[in-house]
């Protein structure tokens, strides 16, 4: 009897369940270590150049925010400058994203980090005003937006099959641990060298990421844009033959999601992205089920008055922030090494309903011990990611690859920092816990409603299942 394996394409806007070629083995029989992974040359100076780069973001706003707080003893705009290096990234994500998908995404990468070290440098030089130091972070932060995407619209290309899902794993734990000690050597660089000499350091990263990439990752093409294409009123599916896919009845049958290109360069932007993902379940609910980090997430957005509650100080503040990055980190390196791939598609729906559920007990205002083990729990089920993130690239035309992960990046911004700014004026009226918990009870309300309409799309797509 033929084993099956989950091919996530938008085929008539579901996930649909194919056999696998003759010759191909079965799903448990190839699961690759991150060794396997690792071992391909291209992925490690992809990462390298990952942690090189968010260490210098990191620092960077670091650097800033004491620099501006230096200047103005205020903490309002030490707190809106901190806002300013987040904020681009959703405008980024939707406006410039998909440079990569027209342009080489090698040397889109390339030239976001020589644009960044050149602003960096311009930060770095004596007498530059306040106002403008400001403007320029933010303008670092945006061009982050298309290197980003240009890097994940690549690492299918240079990760085939399941190596694409540990992948993940390793960059999304890298990505939090490269936060984590940003913050901390940005931090450190401060007091140590001062904030003009750390500007300089974060310069260098940029620096040193386009050197990387341009010496260890492969020229490709960039991605080749499918025109539009006219076909006679009278044709459609059946004219193609009840076996032939949706490719073969052309470009209005396949749908946004199957890879078409949008019929004016009008659309072939932000709006063209957005339908394409919108449109098809296939790639909708699994970045649904990436913006839920949105409500998990809230607990940072509290974690000052949260600590404070405890009666701690900044360790105990520190010590909340890494609860549940630690547990993220394990439970993306477990998850993605130890569970198959078709386990990982059913388990997506009740993981995202955990991770924001198990907040839920922050309402019996638990001991700080416990209030850690509750999001380190939390961010653990949080491994989900991975399978989410491997569905939505799988359903994803290569051709429009970056301008859906913009999209997706963008959305996730914007999500996580308004709802970090309502807990956090929340908390001026309510017990921080309370907070935590009510964002743990919406965000599992949403996540049960998207759970259910992908069970829905996979029962409609193998009803003999």
């Amino acid at each position: 009897m033929t084993s099956k394996i989950v091919d996530l394409t938008a085929t008539e806007g579901h996930i649909t369940v194919r056999a696998p070629a003759a010759g191909h083995a079965p799903e448990h029989a190839a699961h690759p270590t991150y060794r396997d992974v690792f071992g391909i040359a291209e992925f490690r100076a992809l990462w390298l150049a990952q942690l090189v780069s968010v260490v210098g973001d990191q620092l960077a706003r670091v650097a800033l925010t004491v620099l501006v707080y230096d200047r103005t003893r205020s903490a309002l705009l030490a707190a809106v400058t901190f806002m300013l290096s987040v904020v681009p990234v959703f405008v980024g994500g939707v406006t410039l994203a998909g440079l990569a998908d027209r342009f080489s995404r090698r040397g889109v990468m390339i030239a976001c980090d020589a644009f960044r070290c050149a602003l960096v440098v311009l930060m770095a030089l004596p007498g530059v005003p306040l106002a403008v130091l400001v403007t320029l972070l933010a303008v670092v932060t945006l061009a982050s937006a298309p290197f980003t995407a240009a890097r994940a619209a690549i690492y299918p290309d240079v990760l085939a099959g399941e190596k694409y899902a540990a992948g993940t794993a390793i960059t999304l734990t890298t990505n939090q641990f490269a936060q984590v000690a940003g913050f901390a050597a940005g931090g450190a660089a401060v007091g140590l060298l001062g904030v003009r000499s750390s500007l300089i350091v974060d310069a260098a990263t940029y620096a040193a990421s386009a050197v990387i990439v341009r010496c260890w990752v492969r020229a490709r093409p960039h991605p080749p844009q499918a025109k539009p294409a006219a076909r006679p009123a009278a044709a459609g599916p059946e004219a193609a033959g009840p076996e032939a896919g949706p490719e073969a009845a052309g470009p209005a049958a396949a749908g946004p999601a199957a890879g078409q290109e949008p019929a004016s360069p009008a659309a072939d932007g932000f709006i063209g992205a957005t339908l394409m993902v919108l449109r098809s379940p296939a790639t909708r609910l699994p970045m649904l089920f990436g913006w839920l980090a949105a409500f998990y997430n809230a607990a940072e957005g509290v974690a000052a008055p949260l600590g404070a509650s405890f009666g701690g100080g900044a360790l105990t503040v520190g010590a909340i922030l890494a609860a549940q990055a630690l547990g993220e980190t394990v439970g993306m390196l477990a998850f993605g090494r130890l569970v198959r791939p078709a386990t990982r598609l059913r388990l997506m729906g009740p993981l995202a309903v955990a991770t924001c559920g198990v907040l839920i007990l922050f309402a019996a205002g638990p001991a700080l011990a416990a209030a850690l083990a509750i999001l380190f729990a939390s961010g653990a089920f949080g491994a989900y990611q991975i399978a989410a993130n491997a569905a939505f690239v799988s359903a994803v035309p290569g051709a429009r690859r970056a301008r859906a992960f913009g999209l997706a990046q963008g959305g996730m911004s914007l999500g996580q920092g308004t709802i970090m700014v309502l807990a956090g004026a929340a908390a001026l009226h309510f017990a921080p816990a309370t907070v935590v918990a009510v964002a743990g009870a919406a965000g599992a309300l949403c996540a049960a409603g998207v759970a259910a309409s992908w069970m829905r799309s996979r029962k409609a797509a193998a009803p003999g299942d």
